[in-house]
């Protein structure tokens, strides 16, 4: 098949671009960090209604009100999460928190009289998916980076940080082990998904990221461990859901923010599996 060079040149402009932002928004301060995953989130809930919409005819006509409703309760949830923390007391977050609950019970007080009873309960169902699937984990993202204090002695950003290339490292090193290796498919659900190349990225995503850890940072190899391992198996199955949905809605790809590759949730889908469950394993076990 022939190199297409326009093709390549804009997939290596976006990554770049995709990899700057990143970056900033990790590293700069607390309020970056929040902007960033509130955008990731927002992103990605678009997305999901999109996907949805492709799903069930009657989600797709559903008004934009009826819409609106997570994307509102979203924010709230973030500004709610984020204002309890530590790192955001300098600007009152609870207030603004307070200010959209208020426009959201509106919003909900018009969606449960005038259409909530006609769209049907799967298409409601399918609202409240988005908020567990995308919120809840974003939400979750500014508290672990609120608390990563409580679990390692550096920046702020280092324990966002290790869930993130957890993640990325799984994926390349899968790739590179499942491209030189791979015989065993993984899932129908992702048919160039191998065996090899998903347990062989598992294990060197643990063993980079705790060595990597453990010798930059001096961060505590019990806790790295168990980071990266949960991330990494998390990551795969937020990768393989995110398939199945975009393998029901009949796309290849989530969207079109990033030319060349995809949209929010192609980008982020392991993410919103891999922190609930790094949540979960911190403060239940550390």
């Amino acid at each position: 098949m022939a190199l297409n060079l326009q093709t390549l040149r804009t997939r290596a402009i976006t990554a770049v671009v995709f990899v700057i932002v990143m970056l900033a928004g990790l590293f700069y301060n607390q309020w970056s960090f929040l902007v960033l995953f509130t955008i990731i989130m927002v992103g990605c809930l678009v997305e999901f209604h999109q996907l949805m919409g492709k799903i069930n005819a009657t989600y797709a006509g559903a008004p934009i009100i009826y819409k609106s409703q997570n994307i509102l309760g979203s924010f709230w949830v973030m500004l709610i999460i984020a204002g309890k923390g530590t790192l955001y007391q300098s600007l009152p977050l609870w207030y603004w928190g307070s200010f959209i609950i208020y426009i959201l019970i509106i919003v909900l007080l018009v969606t449960i009289f005038f259409y909530r009873p006609k769209l049907g309960y799967p298409v409601n169902l399918y609202s409240a998916l988005g908020v567990l699937y995308i919120t809840i984990p974003c939400a979750m993202m500014v508290d672990l980076y609120d608390h990563s204090i409580q679990f390692f002695i550096g920046p702020d950003w280092i324990l966002p940080m290790v869930i993130i290339a957890s993640i990325w490292i799984n994926d390349t090193m899968a790739y590179l082990v499942g491209s030189l290796i791979g015989k065993t498919p993984l899932s129908p659900i992702s048919p160039k998904k191998t065996k090899e190349g998903t347990y062989g990225g598992m294990v060197l995503a643990v063993i980079v990221v705790s060595v990597a850890g453990h010798f930059l940072w001096n961060l505590p190899i019990k806790a790295l461990i168990a980071i990266s391992l949960t991330s990494a198996i998390a990551g795969t199955l937020g990768d393989l859901l995110e398939s199945k949905i975009k393998r029901t809605a009949g796309v290849k790809d989530s969207g079109s923010f990033m030319p060349g590759h995809g949209g929010f949730l192609d980008r982020f889908d392991s993410l919103l599996i891999a922190v609930p469950a790094v949540w979960l394993v911190l403060f239940l076990f550390f």
